[in-house]
Parts: structure tokens; sequence; C-alpha cells
């Protein structure tokens, strides 16, 4: 039986689509949403490429097909963001488009389609809190009202114990604890393989694709100097600004500038709400205005 198309790695990795762009870790992962299907095999998987729809590049996000039954697309996220709703949405609709084109099904004719059913998850690896198991397109957007669309994302917030799923939330986890002990460093990126790797999480995974962990961690840090860079010039800018127009507008101005800057340019490179708080001192609320 031939090897089925796995995930295309056309954009900047993660850890969490570098795990899963493996066949034998994308079937346990299927195997953890739909735990009654014990028949499946990694030929019976396709990856579907997300191209960019909303955002700068699908960083976190994955999306297979199982034959022609299902269509899941799923999303890694650490910080809450009910508008992976619309996001998930937009990847769903280029995804049917591809299939319509590679089975040539058209769509102005009489006949009838048959289509994958869709399933939209978001793995949570933040604290839970009161936050609900579904996000909806109409209770999050419309007021809960009725509107011609709709869709629902299945929010999983853990699994099994020692399933896969599990394994990639207790590393999340492992490694926010080591990201507060050293900062956003390779010693907190050491730190967290080898206390997984001793708690038998993601071991083989881990101990196979090492340099690819730690390159991965290590571009959003070299991003996050860039950033820094970017708020120090733009601190800078207003400062001299402020000697002609006065000196504390200007600081203010600089540091708003600078923050804009920082915020957009550290969510183009992964760094969630939770790091972005960290490394600016603004509250969630005013780096969401921001976004």
């Amino acid at each position: 039986m031939s090897e089925p198309v796995i995930i295309k790695h056309t954009v900047k990795d993660s850890v969490f689509t570098n795990l899963f762009s493996e066949p034998k870790y994308l079937l346990e992962l299927y195997q953890v949403l739909h735990p009654e299907d014990t028949t499946a095999q990694i030929s019976d998987l396709k990856g579907v490429t997300l191209k960019c729809v909303l955002a700068e590049h699908p960083y976190n996000d994955l999306g297979f097909r199982v034959g022609d039954r299902l269509m899941i697309l799923v999303e890694a996220q650490s910080s809450w963001c009910p508008k992976i709703v619309i996001r998930a949405l937009g990847y769903m609709v280029q995804s049917y488009l591809e299939y319509f084109k590679e089975k040539k099904i058209y769509l102005y004719d009489s006949k009838t389609v048959e289509l994958p059913k869709p399933e939209l998850y978001m793995v949570y690896t933040g604290d839970r809190e009161n936050k609900p198991d579904y996000l909806s397109l109409s209770e999050n957007f419309f007021n809960h009202e009725v509107c011609c669309i709709e869709a629902k994302v299945r929010v999983i917030y853990d699994s099994k114990h020692g399933d896969i799923l599990n394994q990639y939330i207790t590393f999340c986890k492992v490694f926010d604890e080591q990201r507060k002990k050293y900062g956003y460093t390779v010693k907190a990126v050491e730190e967290t393989i080898r206390i997984c790797t001793d708690m038998d999480v993601l071991t083989e995974f881990l101990r196979l694709r090492r340099n690819d962990i730690m390159d991965i961690m290590k571009a959003l840090f070299d991003q996050d100097e860039v950033t820094r860079g970017l708020l120090e010039a733009k601190y800078e800018e207003g400062v001299d600004k402020g000697i002609i127009e006065g000196r504390n507008e200007g600081r203010n101005e600089g540091r708003n500038e600078a923050n804009e800057v920082f915020v957009r340019n550290g969510r183009k490179s992964g760094l969630n709400t939770d790091m972005l708080v960290q490394l600016t001192g603004l509250s969630k609320e005013e780096i969401m205005k921001i976004q």
C-alpha cells in the first residue's frame, strides 16, 4: 500500500506541526480523536496543505483527511483566542475547494456532491479556568443569534494519560514552567527536553528530533531579539522627537509605537499573549487592542 502524502512544510515550523508531520504520530492523533475507529491505517490519512487565509502563516495549524469520510483541522494554542473559529472556517472552505479540484467535482450541475464530514479542534495548553468545551461562531460573534453560517470548534484541554495528545500538552506545560524559571533561553529548552525524557513524554520524538526542537525554539528566541531591537529603536526615536515637542510626550509616544511594533512582530513570530505581556509590560487587554 502506498505511503500517503503527509503535511507539506512550506511555512515556519513549530513543535506541534513538527510532531504531527510524522505519519505514525498523525495516526496516533487521529486515534485519540476517534478511538472507535480501530481499523484506520497511515495510508488512510492525507495531509491538507493550509495556505495563508486570514493570518500571516498557519503556524500551529494542522489539516488532514481520513479517506473521503472526514476533513479534520486542528490548531494548537497556549493563549485563549475565540477568533480561531473564523480562522478554522476560512481554512475549511479552502480545504473543500482543494478537495473539489482534486476530485474534479463540478459545483454548477444538479448532481449530488458527497463531502468529507468537517471536524474542528483547538488543543489548548493554557490554564482552563472556566473556559468552555466548544467555541461557536454564533455564540462568540453573533450574541447566540441563529444565522445562515455556523461553525463549532471543540476545545481539547487534555487527553488520556500517556496518549500522544496528552504527551504534547504535557511537553507544553513543562516548557512553560521552565520558561518562567529561565526565561526565553536555550537553558529552558534543554531542561524541558531533559524533564520530558525523564517522564517518558515524547521520548522517541525528542531523542530523534532534538536538534529540530532546538532550532525551532531558537528561531523564536532570535525573533524576540529582533523585536527587542525594534522596541529600543522606536523608543530612542520617540525620545529624539520629544526634545523638540516635549521630552515626556516623546518618550510616551516612542514607547507606544515601539510596543505596537513589538506586539505585531511578536505575533508573526509565534509569541503568545502571555509572552507579550511579560516582554512589554502591557496588559492582555492592551495587547488585544493593538492586535
